[in-house]
């Protein structure tokens, strides 16, 4: 609970235009996207936790965070209680994580810093969580930001 707090008290402005995109399922992954989902299932097979099923609404959630951060030119958490809303009402979700990171030129790269620090790596790491999603999104300089999403998705039995 307390990750969740810290991720939506850096709420600043909304997403705009962005967040209001994701009607249109992402559906196509680069192969730096699929290589963080599989490095990030391997390590949680690798500690006795479930496999993670990829959700393309998640993914495209992710992507509206992706390309508002490209815009800003800044990493961050900003308008997550949003995502995490949009989630709730059209994945079924009951929680939800988020990491997010910037520049890094491998995904090998990219998952190992997530594991060195404390707060990704327990997201990671949540038992709970069922589904994920990614999207990774360019700035105008060509430099990569990165938005994974984890989800517990309510059974819908």
């Amino acid at each position: 609970m307390f990750f969740v707090i810290m991720l939506t008290s850096c709420s600043k402005e909304e997403d705009g235009i962005y967040f209001r995109q994701i009607m249109e399922l992402k559906k196509e992954y680069s192969s730096v996207e699929v290589e963080i989902l599989d490095l990030v299932n391997i390590y949680r097979s690798k500690i006795g936790l479930n496999q993670l099923e990829k959700l393309d609404i998640i993914s495209s959630v992710a992507l509206s965070h992706s390309k508002y951060m490209a815009n800003q030119g800044v990493v961050s958490h900003d308008n997550f209680q949003s995502r995490q809303k949009k989630l709730f009402s059209n994945a079924n979700a009951k929680s939800v994580g988020e990491n997010v990171g910037f520049g890094y030129k491998s995904a090998k790269e990219l998952v190992e810093s997530w594991l060195k620090s404390d707060l990704h790596k327990a997201v990671i790491e949540n038992a709970n969580f069922t589904h994920f999603g990614i999207s990774t999104e360019r700035n105008l300089n060509g430099s990569p930001y990165f938005t994974q999403i984890f989800i517990r998705k309510v059974s819908n039995k």
